[in-house]
């Protein structure tokens, strides 16, 4: 441990645990899917349009509570939306209908994610380390998140299997108690002076004129259009692959198992994209993952599953997943400096869940339609195909024009 880093190291356990927790637990709710429905009588696309909701309150809800974070410090807001979390686990577990679904899984998890998940974390990240260091940290911040799913999801599959969902969703709400503390941690970031980037400084400047020049930068516009795409296929994935690999008649556990491979080949990409990021342009390497990420689906969902076939799709995919988050954090930060990055960055996350939404609710309301995923993979990889090699073309140096010759 560089001895830079040292004074630090408290509140980046922190931003690493909350990230652990809360997307560990969130990407893991799928689990439930198969067994909830069936028990408290509402269908498929209920459930996904409150995991849709979640996405779009989450995402609406980010660049609100990063701006918030500049007005009033991180702490305060890291600790309500650990409550939250908590809180909204606790109504899931205890649904016995759609409206305790929807606010629980849908309302109350979303604003939570909003206010302790990636861009929150990672902002507090950026802000505790050197810049020489914070690609490289960014991803293994990104990569604590990936240890949730290999934690998760094994200890809801394996409660709900033996005592039932409501036990599954239980065992979720004791591990969320680390929650609190760890936002606590995190929120010494608010004692640090702001460092200074090699980007634009906002200084003072006001919410509307921060978001006006994010606005006004194609670079951030294309980042944020192909992040839309990224957010369909990741849920799509996390909601629907219980389902799907129930309805191809192979182990429940294989769900289970597929989304902790997901996550243990996510720490290592995670890391492998944080410290690529500091050397090569971010923006075309998002643009590599979303064409590898689309060829890995459709390899997959061509031919029928096996057991073999899906822990290997969950290594690739697992390894090109939250990747994504430290390129993000840091071509934002090399866009328009730290001040407002939570809230620049809550901007592309906000496309991310509208992207998010159709992935959950649109993948369930074809699925009711057709009996089967086939129309929904198919979109979800001609639209990743065509946002990342639009964002790896955008990322492509220009030529700048030549002078005109003295006259």
């Amino acid at each position: 441990m560089p001895s830079s880093l040292r004074p630090v190291l408290p509140i980046l356990i922190g931003a690493s645990v909350l990230m652990t927790l809360s997307m560990g637990v969130r990407q893991s709710l799928g689990l439930f899917m198969t067994p909830m429905t069936q028990e408290i009588a509402i269908s498929v696309s209920d459930f996904t349009l409150a995991i849709a909701v979640q996405n779009l309150a989450w995402g609406f809800l980010q660049p609100v509570t990063g701006a918030l974070a500049v007005r009033t410090g991180f702490r305060p807001i890291l600790l309500v939306g650990a409550a939250l979390f908590a809180g909204g686990l606790a109504v899931l577990a205890a649904a016995q209908g759609l409206l305790a679904v929807m606010l629980g899984a849908g309302i109350m998890i979303g604003a939570a994610l909003a206010c302790i998940a990636a861009a929150m974390a990672l902002s507090v990240a950026s802000r505790a380390v050197p810049a020489e260091r914070r690609s490289a940290i960014l991803g293994i911040v990104s990569a604590a998140g990936s240890l949730g799913s290999f934690l998760a999801a094994p200890i809801g599959q394996a409660m709900s299997i033996e005592f039932g969902w409501r036990s599954g969703i239980a065992a979720f709400v004791l591990l969320c108690a680390g929650l609190l503390p760890a936002a606590w941690y995190a929120g010494r970031v608010d004692r640090l002076p702001e460092p200074r980037t090699a980007g634009p400084q906002f200084g003072d400047t006001s919410f509307a004129v921060a978001l006006r020049t994010a606005l006004s930068r194609p670079a951030f516009l294309v980042m944020a259009g192909a992040y839309f795409v990224c957010g369909l296929q990741l849920v799509f994935l996390t909601t629907h692959l219980p389902s799907y690999l129930a309805l191809c008649g192979l182990d429940p556990m294989l769900s289970a198992q597929a989304l902790g491979v997901i996550g243990c080949f996510n720490m290592m990409g995670s890391l492998f994209f944080g410290w690529a990021g500091g050397r090569w342009s971010k923006e075309g390497l998002l643009g590599l993952i979303y064409v590898l990420r689309s060829v890995a689906l459709a390899a997959y969902f061509a031919v029928p599953p096996t057991p073999a076939a899906t822990l290997v799709f969950a290594a690739v995919m697992g390894f090109l997943w939250l990747g994504v988050a430290p390129l993000i954090a840091g071509a934002v930060v090399e866009m328009f400096g730290l001040r407002w990055q939570a809230m620049i960055q809550g901007l592309a996350f906000m496309s991310h869940q509208v992207g998010s939404f159709l992935g959950a609710f649109g993948g369930g309301v074809l699925f009711d339609a057709l009996g089967s995923y086939e129309l929904a993979w198919r979109l979800a990889v001609a639209m990743g195909l065509s946002a990342g090699i639009l964002q790896m073309l955008f990322a492509l140096p220009r030529r700048r024009p030549p002078a005109p010759a003295p006259a």
